[in-house]
């Protein structure tokens, strides 16, 4: 890709950029959040074109009108929220849209011949999963195996992948990389976008880094360190600092007091408390239950048993609005299906949470709605060329201040973030990190969900470990240790919960 440029109203969103990818190598693609990475994607994909430059191929000069023009030229683009027909079963996934039809549209399906096709490429892929299992069933793991074995299908030379593990497991996780190194022994490009420098430094042969939409730098293997990426990627040196420096925590006052709480589903009742001030973490594998605590304190699903205060008095939410007239919060782990409007703007979304009963003919106050959307957008240097700019056209850090600002601009008195930094740039990282941290000194009391051990470890005054949706144990900010969170989070070792 040569010179690449594309304009979006209002926003430069690719300027001159260049990226190169040679046979049976990992190009690992980062940047901060509006970087520019996912426009660039979209266009080698065919989903969009550039308004300046060119994609050449094999030295040849390429356009694509199509998602369909890129693939049949062999590159397939896995995006992050994946791209599969639920109500379809693994082989059909597979080959929609190329199934195998010997006489034409109207001839029927050969599915035995598209199911031993499919059978094929999933044990490349390493799924053990018989092809006429409906996707519905297979989990998110399961289910990027299946969009890795579509692109196979199509004899894909090149394979973009869009922050590819953010919601895997560990060893799903495990089970991509060694297919990313087997593409890569197969002579396959891979295109590895990630803002998991771990991830980056283990997989990529060499590191293209973009800010602002424009190229930044790049780094082979030998030259590229986590410091160097990020200090590429913002254009500032976070090897230091990165987690804001937080005095010791002292007796706090508390604030939510949680007592032998029981969750639809659990198999336990949990206790747990929050102080002023405090920031609370909750660690714990996938199905371990946080987010469903969460949920809980938030009134989305209302306690079986167990008793709930905030700031001494009785506290029974039984829906969400119960939650949040109490100045209770929660920034959740999706933050487009259950923490945005997508199709409304950025000043629609942040003045929702404060829209009152009113009478059926009074008027909102634009003015007063837009001011209120400026200040949040200007205290997490939201980038955007204007409030007024749908929330769907921001990149997904953007998307999380928004959630965050919402809030803020009302008078939290707990905040609940349940992965506050899923799929977001080192960049954007820091600065919410810097905002809890802030908010925290202000006396407010913020629960924390992360699946992160280096976030929970560099923010939290206290962690509550949960295993299997019991409490596994609770640890002091002078106990902490990834190894003592680790051991409690898998039930290695079993310790006293406090």
């Amino acid at each position: 890709m040569r010179g690449i440029t594309r304009r979006f109203p209002g926003v430069v969103a690719l300027q001159d950029v260049s990226l190169s990818l040679g046979r049976g190598e990992v190009l690992a693609l980062t940047g901060e959040n509006g970087a520019g990475k996912s426009t660039l994607i979209k266009i080698l994909g065919g989903a969009q074109a550039p308004d300046a430059g060119e994609v050449l191929l094999d030295g040849r000069a390429v356009r694509f009108g199509s998602v369909r023009d890129a693939r049949q030229a062999g590159i397939a683009l896995i995006h992050q929220e994946l791209m599969l027909a639920p109500n379809l079963d693994v082989a059909g996934n597979i080959f929609l849209g190329g199934e195998a039809r010997p006489l034409g549209l109207v001839s029927p399906l050969r599915r035995r011949a598209m199911h031993d096709a499919a059978a094929g490429l999933l044990k490349r892929v390493g799924l053990q999963q018989p092809p006429d299992t409906p996707v519905a069933r297979l989990t998110v793991g399961e289910m990027q195996m299946v969009e890795i074995a579509k692109a196979l299908a199509h004899a894909a030379r090149i394979v973009i992948m869009d922050e590819p593990t953010s919601s895997l497991t560990a060893g799903e996780a495990e089970r991509l990389f060694a297919i990313v190194r087997q593409l890569r022994a197969d002579g396959i490009g891979v295109v590895y976008i990630s803002h998991r420098m771990d991830e980056v430094m283990d997989l990529a042969d060499r590191v293209t880094v973009l800010r602002d939409g424009r190229n930044a730098g790049e780094l082979t293997r030998e030259t590229a360190t986590r410091d160097r990426v990020i200090e590429l990627m913002v254009g500032r040196d976070l090897s230091t600092g990165y987690f804001p420096e937080r005095p010791p925590a002292a007796a706090l006052e508390p604030v939510l007091e949680v007592r032998d709480l029981l969750v639809p589903g659990a198999p336990a009742p949990v206790s747990f408390t929050a102080g002023r001030g405090e920031i609370v973490g909750f660690a714990g594998l996938v199905g371990s239950g946080r987010t469903e605590l969460m949920q809980t304190v938030f009134g989305v699903t209302p306690a079986l048993a167990g008793t709930m205060t905030l700031d001494g008095a009785a506290y029974a939410p039984r829906s969400p609005a119960d939650a949040i007239a109490r100045g209770v919060y929660l920034a959740p782990e999706d933050r487009k299906r259950h923490g945005l409007v997508l199709p409304m703007t950025i000043a629609e979304n942040v003045s929702l949470p404060a829209l009152a009963p009113r009478p059926r003919l009074a008027l909102l106050d634009r003015a007063r709605e837009r001011r209120t959307a400026e200040a949040e957008v200007a205290r997490f240097r939201v980038k955007t060329p204007s409030v007024h700019r749908p929330v769907v056209n921001l990149s997904g850090g953007n998307q999380q201040k928004v959630v965050l600002g919402k809030w803020l601009a009302l008078s939290p008195r707990v905040l609940i973030v349940d992965e506050p930094t899923r799929g977001i740039d080192v960049g954007a990282k820091a600065e919410i990190y810097r905002h809890l941290a802030g908010l925290a000194a202000q006396g407010l009391a913020i629960l924390m969900v992360s699946s992160e051990m280096e976030e929970v470890l560099g923010l939290s005054d206290r962690v509550v470990v949960m295993r299997e949706r019991r409490l596994a144990g609770v640890l002091g900010r002078g106990e902490l240790s990834a190894a003592r969170v680790g051991r409690l989070m898998t039930g290695v070792a079993e310790e006293v919960a406090s």
